[in-house]
């Protein structure tokens, strides 16, 4: 398979959605705990990506088989297994791949860390292959915005950030036979705080890729959110969204977990303003699902380059 096809298979532009929260918890478990493990770092990087390319992988091929419509962009031009022609057998084989390195790097990580890493990485690997597998997937349900904003903007923070600080978190053992969790709850209460705009932002392209596709969700008998709620109902929480994530940063500065330097952030504003303007007047895959990428990329990245300016400052 030509890397060109493997790339739009595994749709490479979209990581961002699962890589921005692991960066994110890396530099805040560096600025709050002053911890960075470079081996605990690189398992997780190479865990995360190979299992987030084998869901969407598994998604593209998953629609591809159960699509009813069989014409238009999302088809024949959005799914890379019609527009490429790639054999379905050789795709399946590629998700066991990406599977099979993703499961080894995970439980290596368990093995350097401890059971609460193999409990909360089960858990998600399971979320992950239920949203695109199985008799109902998450995706085909109006579910599927919670579960990819809760899971992987919060709980691949978690986890990044855990693998560092460890213990100052929380922790799961085994003593005697009886397993023994730890939580310290105020600090993971605000890392919950901390990663709502990440939360927030991948829910919203889940809900953007689903607004753009209301008309070929119900003839697939997909019933996302938007199309329970309706289009200008979905709208309005799209923007709504974005700015609840925006008051969430004001909150954590005034609280003082952020530094005020995150006040540069609240200029990403402004972009992203105009960005939900655009998606507002057209929704679709080609021409505007992407604005909702940039949107998270601009609002959670810029705190990333905040928070390591901070960092490099208080050296």
């Amino acid at each position: 398979m030509a890397i060109k096809k493997f790339l739009q298979l595994v749709e490479i532009k979209t990581k961002t959605a699962s890589m921005i929260p692991f960066l994110f918890g890396t530099v805040y478990a560096i600025f709050r705990f002053q911890a960075f493990k470079p081996e605990h770092f690189l398992l997780m990087l190479f865990s995360l990506l190979s299992f987030d390319m084998a869901t969407t992988a598994l998604n593209n091929f998953y629609d591809y088989k159960k699509a009813a419509r069989k014409h238009g962009y999302g088809y024949e031009i959005h799914n890379p297994i019609v527009s490429h022609r790639m054999k379905p057998a050789r795709v399946v084989l590629l998700i066991g791949v990406l599977l099979l390195i993703a499961v080894s790097a995970g439980i290596a990580l368990v093995f350097k860390t401890d059971l609460l890493i193999l409990l909360l990485g089960g858990l998600s690997f399971a979320v992950g292959i239920l949203y695109s597998f199985g008799p109902i997937p998450i995706s085909r349900m109006p579910l599927g915005e919670i579960f990819s904003g809760l899971f992987m903007g919060f709980v691949i923070m978690f986890i990044s950030a855990y693998i560092q600080a460890g213990d100052r978190l929380a922790s799961l053992v085994l003593e005697g036979g009886v397993v023994v969790l730890q939580v310290h709850l105020l600090e993971v209460v605000l890392l919950f705080f901390v990663s709502i705009p990440a939360i927030l932002g991948i829910a919203n392209i889940m809900l953007a890729n689903n607004i753009c596709d209301i008309e070929e969700d119900i003839e697939n008998k997909r019933y996302t959110l938007p199309v329970y709620i309706g289009r200008a109902n979905a709208l309005m929480l799209f923007r709504l969204l974005y700015y609840v994530g925006f008051i969430d940063l004001i909150v954590l500065i005034f609280l003082g977990v952020n530094p005020l330097l995150c006040l540069l952030t609240l200029l990403t504003l402004i972009p992203i303003n105009k960005n939900i303007g655009r998606f507002t007047r057209l929704q679709t895959k080609k021409d505007t699902f992407g604005l909702a990428v940039k949107n998270f990329m601009m609002m959670n990245g810029a705190r990333i380059i905040v928070l390591t300016a901070a960092i490099l400052i208080s050296l």
